[in-house]
C-alpha cells in the first residue's frame, strides 16, 4: 500500500468538526489581548480618579500636619521673643528700684546676662537638662548634636531627647524657648546682689548657674528625672526657674552681705529706687512677657493646643491682677500707704506663683493664688529686712518665696479637668495628700541643692578674687567704678 492515507466513512464531517473547533479557539486566543486590553482601559478609567483622589486626600492630611507644626513652631518663638524682651522688663525694674549711680551697671548686667546664657546652655546646659540619661542629669546630645526628636522628622523616635520628645516643634525651636527661660533664672540673682557686687563675680556665676545649677534641677522635673517619676509637676517654672533663681541669690546675699548703711543702728534704713517711672515701665513688660512665659509653655497651639493656651492666659492675668491688688492693700494696711513698689511686685508676685499651676487650676483658683502672693509678697519683704536679710528689688520675695507658694498650690488646687493634662487632683479638690507630697519633696530637692552648689561657687569666687567691690566704689557707685562711665551725666542724680 502506498503511503496515502485513507478517508473512511464519518471521518471526513469529524475532521471538519475538529477544524471548525480549532478555527474557533484561534479566534479566541486572537481576540483575547483585545479584551484583556479593553478591560485594562476600563479599569484604569475608574481607578485614575479614585488613586487621585487617595493621593489628594494623603497630601491634604499632610500639608495639615505640616500647617500644624508650622504654626505651632511660630507660636513657640513668639512666645519666646516675649520672654527674651522680659530682660528689658527685669532690668527696668532693678534700675528703677536702685539709686541712679548703680544704673548702667545694672542694665549691663541685664544686657550680658542673655549673651552669657546662650553659649552657657549651648554648651552644657541643654544636654544636661533634656539629655537622655541618669535621673539626676543628661548625658547625650551635647551642644545639640543629638538627633532632632521631633515627631514631624519621622514616625519612629530617633533622638536623644526623649523627655521633650511630646512636642512636634523642631528641636532649635526647643532650644531657644527653654533657653529664654535659662537666661530668665540668672536674671533673677542680679536683682538680689545689685549695687555691691563685682561685675566679673556676677558673669562667672551666671555661666555656671545656667551651665549646671539650672539644667541639673530642671532635668529632675522637666528632664523625665526623679522629681517626674515621683509625680511633681511645675507646668512653666515656679521652682524650675524662679525659685532657682531665688535661692542663687540668696545664697550671693548671705556671702556679700547688706549694702553699706542699709541696717545701721541695728535698725531697718530703707535706700529707695531712683525712678518709679522705670520701674513702671518693667512691671508692664513684664506682665506682658508672662503671656508668652506661661502660654508659652504649651509648646503648641495648633488642635486643642488652643483652649489650653486660652486657658492660661485668662488663669494668668487673674493671678496678675489679684497680687497687685492684694500688695496694695496689705501695704496700705500695714505701712500706712499704698506703697507703688509693692503693687508692682505684688503683680511680679502672682505672675511668679501662677507659673507652675496655671494649666492645672481654675480661675477661680488662680484668683486666689493671687491674692495669697499678693499678701506674701509684702510679709516676705518685710521679714527679709528683719532678718538682715538686703535684698534691693525684693526678687526674693517676688521669685523665691513665691515660687515656693506657686509649686505648693499645684499640690493644693489642681484639678484633672483643667487642660494641663495633669493626671492626680490636689487636696482641695478631692485628690488628697500625694500630689502636695510629691510637690513638698520637688520644693525641699531643688532648694537644698541650688542654695548649696551656690554657696560652693559663690564662696570659690569670694576667696579667689573676691564678689564684692570696696566701700569707696560702693559708696561712689558701680557705674564710675565698674563701669567707667554713668547713666545720667552731668546730672546731680547720678550721684544719688
Amino acid at each position: 500500500m502506498s503511503g496515502r492515507a485513507i478517508s473512511l466513512p464519518g471521518e471526513r464531517e469529524r475532521g471538519q468538526g475538529v477544524m471548525m473547533h480549532t478555527d474557533r479557539r484561534q479566534i479566541s486566543d486572537r481576540r483575547r489581548p483585545r479584551l484583556a486590553l479593553a478591560l485594562l482601559g476600563m479599569g484604569m478609567v475608574f481607578a485614575i480618579p479614585g488613586a487621585a483622589w487617595a493621593q489628594e486626600a494623603a497630601e491634604a492630611a499632610e500639608t495639615v500636619w505640616t500647617t500644624d507644626v508650622a504654626v505651632d513652631t511660630l507660636w513657640v518663638l513668639v512666645a519666646g521673643f516675649l520672654v527674651f524682651f522680659m530682660n528689658t522688663g527685669f532690668g527696668c525694674v532693678e534700675a528703677g528700684f536702685c539709686r541712679a549711680k548703680n544704673a548702667v551697671n545694672i542694665l549691663a548686667k541685664n544686657f550680658v546676662v542673655f549673651g552669657i546664657s546662650s553659649i552657657a546652655f549651648w554648651l552644657v546646659g541643654w544636654s544636661l537638662m533634656f539629655g537622655d540619661g541618669t535621673s539626676w542629669f543628661g548625658t547625650s546630645g551635647w551642644m545639640l548634636l543629638g538627633a532632632d526628636n521631633s515627631p514631624v522628622t519621622g514616625d519612629a523616635y530617633q533622638g536623644v531627647y526623649s523627655s521633650i520628645n511630646w512636642t512636634g516643634v523642631p528641636l532649635f525651636a526647643k532650644f531657644f524657648f527653654q533657653l529664654v527661660f535659662a537666661g530668665t533664672a540668672a536674671t533673677i540673682v542680679s536683682g538680689c546682689v545689685a549695687e555691691r557686687i563685682h561685675y566679673r563675680a556676677f558673669m562667672i556665676f551666671a555661666f555656671v548657674l545656667v551651665a549646671i545649677g539650672y539644667p541639673v534641677t530642671g532635668h529632675w522635673i522637666w528632664g523625665g528625672g526623679w522629681l517626674a517619676e515621683l509625680g511633681m509637676w511645675d507646668f512653666a517654672g515656679s521652682t524650675v526657674v524662679h525659685s532657682v533663681g531665688g535661692w542663687a541669690g540668696l545664697a550671693g546675699i548671705l556671702l556679700l552681705g547688706p549694702r553699706i548703711g542699709k541696717y545701721r543702728d541695728g535698725r531697718v534704713h530703707p535706700i529707695p529706687g531712683h525712678s518709679m517711672a522705670l520701674a513702671f515701665l518693667g512691671g508692664m513688660i513684664l506682665w506682658l512677657g508672662w503671656f508668652g512665659f506661661n502660654p508659652g509653655s504649651t509648646m503648641g497651639i495648633s488642635g486643642e493646643g488652643a483652649a489650653a493656651v486660652s486657658h492660661i492666659v485668662v488663669t494668668t492675668n487673674i493671678a496678675c491682677a489679684a497680687g497687685l491688688l492684694a500688695a496694695t492693700i496689705t501695704a496700705w494696711a500695714v505701712l500706712g500707704k499704698p506703697d507703688f513698689s509693692m503693687t508692682i511686685n505684688g503683680a511680679l508676685a502672682g505672675l511668679v506663683a501662677i507659673t507652675a499651676p496655671c494649666a492645672f487650676v481654675s480661675v477661680g483658683a488662680s484668683l486666689i493664688i493671687g491674692l495669697i502672693a499678693g499678701v506674701l509678697v509684702v510679709l516676705s519683704v518685710m521679714g527679709f529686712d528683719k532678718a538682715r536679710i538686703d535684698d534691693p528689688v525684693g526678687a526674693l520675695s517676688v521669685h523665691l518665696t513665691n515660687g515656693v507658694w506657686g509649686t505648693l498650690a499645684v499640690g493644693l488646687f489642681a484639678t484633672t479637668a483643667a487642660p494641663g493634662g495633669i493626671d492626680r487632683n490636689g487636696l482641695f479638690t478631692g485628690g488628697g495628700f500625694g500630689l502636695l507630697g510629691s510637690q513638698i519633696v520637688g520644693v525641699v530637692a531643688v532648694g537644698v541643692f541650688t542654695l548649696a552648689l551656690s554657696l560652693v561657687v559663690w564662696g570659690v569666687l569670694k576667696a579667689l578674687g573676691g564678689i564684692r567691690v570696696d566701700p569707696q566704689g560702693e559708696m561712689q557707685g558701680l557705674d564710675v567704678t565698674e563701669m567707667g562711665m554713668e547713666a545720667y551725666p552731668g546730672d546731680s542724680i547720678a550721684h544719688v
